[in-house]
């Protein structure tokens, strides 16, 4: 039995230790640890301070859960407004920009300029005083914006209070730091495909995500949102004094500040363009939405000298990336029904070519995003694609139309099944409402085979259509009844496609606990709620036995969650099928609850590693999470940092930068054999 003061020195230390290993992640990008180590450290901390509720201190890192609601923000007023940026759109603006710049210094030497991603999120100015994060407040008009205090102090990446570096300058007494706060691609789609099936509202792209994210009355929405920030410049800072912005990006980060760190010195006009281009080409790979570059004078006395104009600095410009954007025709509209019910209007376009594909169809959301932005069948439109972004209609060209366009409106029966389609109280989205209904149950058994389910491989849509179609499959259940004389009586498959299938059906009767659990479909759990609830169960039937209260202690499971959870499990039909699973042989493996599992193989154990091409053995999901189980930091981009490049089939041009940085290169043969 440990004493109190043992306990309060163990918490201490791992608080410090977090906030270290934080800094470390955050801010350096140089993390010590895996995730799975941190996490055993946060767990651990938890464990011990709900346990020992006296040891409870409001600036724990395990505090970043929310705070009361608030009635309304507050206003945050600005030390140093917050101007906007004069904008270059083709290179011959930024070249006016940089001629502008020598002739108002009255200098001919190159200018030095630090070139930074221009993130599309939401300006936000955080104030520190002695090291201690006290307001932080959005951009609004520059002047004054609404003080999100609580809010921000959700987001794992903005410090509570700045790290004493070493080697870094002393923290200032005062400093306002400005950021962008923004929201990966991958953890956007996650968030639409819940709203989507939640029946709310989907965000139109990841910065209104982040901005509505950020600006949630209620702050435990916000820490349940995946938000990140970068930190790129300062307003008020009372402390030691630097003579070039790259200095300050520096100490930001020894401060425990995270900077993006694909910033760059760029010496010269010529350089600074270099810039510009290899970071356009690289766009796509980014996990995050950018829209240009940021370029600002470098010296400090410099920028002092130039000044500011009403709205922007002259010091300072983005030259923006050619939006992907492109003109087409809507031919029609038509409904797509989901696994939960969901109709979806999806539009049907004129073939065009964007973004290096040629874009067909485009998501319109539900009937509210039509109505909104007034589309009609038959209107030009203009559609968009960003990244890996699905292609969505911005807007109809209204001056373009002639009087034939016509409005859509949601048919009254399932395209599907002909039955009842309604739009429940409260809910954005229309629904079928018949269980029978094929097209929920060939989603459902899509869902349940998909990769990150069941992983049922050769189960396609095609295949799940043909044995909904012909009445032999109606549950994930019945597949598991499937015999090759069943399949042979389809087209396409021989006898030996047919054992292949029935094999790969069997081989997944003892699946991991997380997989059965998103294989399942239970409203708001995705893939990483999955994982979660089986780490701290450990088993199917303790979840299936647990209470709103014990539901509602797991970190990450807000109210929602845990009634969403317990209402499938009193759902009868749901509880059917489970039996059915069950007597088929299908039995989820136990997890070690509490406990992430080690790797064995100690290769890739604090290795930072980037993939590119195609890998002909698994898809770059399945590489990224077992490099990640074998303690492997996986990242997207190569850099000095980098140890490891694992290359598949037509790799872009990370294979260049690693060789001229000297990074080691690894075929996929080799990384096969290195996996444990």
């Amino acid at each position: 039995m440990k004493s109190q003061e043992a306990v309060r020195q163990r918490i201490d230390e791992l608080r410090e230790l977090i906030r270290y290993h934080n800094y470390r992640y955050y801010a350096l990008d140089d993390p010590e640890i895996t995730d799975a180590e941190y996490d055993e450290l946060f767990r651990e901390l938890q464990a011990l301070e709900k346990a020992y509720p006296e040891f409870a201190s409001p600036d724990s890192p395990t505090a970043r859960v929310g705070f009361p609601p608030l009635e309304a923000f507050e206003p945050f007023e600005h030390p140093v407004p917050m101007l906007s940026l004069e904008n270059a759109m083709d290179e011959g603006e930024m070249v006016e920009f940089h001629l502008r710049v020598q002739k108002l210094l009255g200098v001919t030497e190159p200018i030095v300029y630090t070139a930074e991603p221009k993130m599309d999120g939401l300006a936000v100015e955080i104030l520190y005083e002695n090291g201690l994060l006290v307001r932080a407040g959005t951009r609004g008009d520059g002047y004054r914006g609404e003080d999100v205090t609580p809010n921000v102090k959700t987001i794992r990446a903005i410090p509570w209070s700045l790290y004493a570096h070493p080697e870094a300058p002393p923290i200032p007494s005062v400093l306002t730091v400005r950021c962008e706060v923004y929201m990966n691609r991958r953890d956007f789609h996650a968030l639409n495909r819940q709203r989507e099936a939640d029946g709310e509202p989907v965000f139109a792209n990841p910065r209104n995500a982040a901005a509505g994210s950020l600006r949630q009355l209620d702050s435990s929405i916000t820490a349940r949102r995946p938000l990140k920030a970068y930190c790129y410049g300062v307003g008020v800072l009372e402390g030691p004094a630097f003579q070039t912005q790259w200095d300050i990006l520096n100490a930001l980060k020894r401060w425990g500040l995270p900077v993006n760190p694909l910033s760059r010195l760029c010496d010269g006009l010529a350089a600074a363009l270099d810039y510009y281009r290899d970071l356009e080409a690289r766009r796509a790979d980014l996990p995050y939405e950018v829209d240009g570059v940021v370029y600002k004078v470098n010296r400090l006395d410099w920028q002092e000298r130039l000044g500011e104009k009403t709205r922007s600095p002259r010091w300072a410009i983005a030259y923006k990336f050619p939006a992907h954007q492109a003109q087409t025709r809507l031919r029609d509209i038509q409904v797509q029904v989901g696994r939960t019910g969901v109709l979806t209007p999806v539009a049907h376009l004129e073939p065009v070519p964007l973004a290096g594909v040629v874009i067909r169809r485009a998501t319109l959301h539900n009937m509210d995003e039509i109505a909104r932005k007034d589309i009609r069948i038959g209107d030009h439109v203009v559609v968009q694609r960003a990244g890996d972004v699905i292609p969505e209609v911005v807007r109809p060209l209204v001056e373009k139309r002639d009087g034939t366009e016509r409005l859509f409106t949601m048919p009254a029966q399932c395209p599907a099944c002909g039955g009842p389609v309604v739009r429940l109280t409260g809910e954005a989205v229309h629904r079928c409402m018949n269980r029978n209904c094929p097209a929920q149950i060939e989603g459902a058994l899509r869902h349940f085979a998909g990769r990150e389910a069941m992983n049922i491989e050769g189960l396609g849509k095609q295949i799940i259509h043909l044995l909904v179609e012909r009445g032999m499959v109606t549950t994930p259940a019945d597949l598991y009844h499937l015999t090759e004389a069943d399949l042979l009586k389809l087209p396409g498959f021989a006898e030996k496609s047919a054992q292949n299938l029935i094999q790969a059906i069997h081989k997944t009767r003892r699946p991991e606990l997380a997989s059965f659990l998103y294989a399942l479909g239970i409203p708001l759990v995705g893939t990483y709620l999955a994982a979660v609830l089986a780490d701290r169960f450990g088993s199917f039937e303790a979840l299936r036995a647990a209470r709103y209260e014990d539901l509602i202690a797991v970190e990450g499971v807000g109210d929602k969650v845990a009634e969403s959870i317990r209402r499938y499990f009193e759902n009868e039909d749901n509880e059917k099928l489970i039996r059915d699973l069950f007597e088929a042989g299908v039995r989820p493996k136990e997890a070690t609850a509490g406990k992430t599992p080690q790797a064995a193989d100690e290769f890739w154990k604090g290795k930072t590693v980037v993939l590119t091409g195609t890998l002909s053995s698994m898809t770059r999901e399945e590489a990224t999470e077992r490099l990640r189980q074998a303690g492997a930091r996986v990242s997207s981009s190569v850099s000095a940092k980098t140890d490891v490049l694992v290359v598949g089939e037509k790799p872009g041009s990370k294979l260049q930068k690693a060789r001229a940085l000297g990074v080691a290169v690894m075929d996929e043969e080799a990384f096969l054999k290195h996996l444990p």
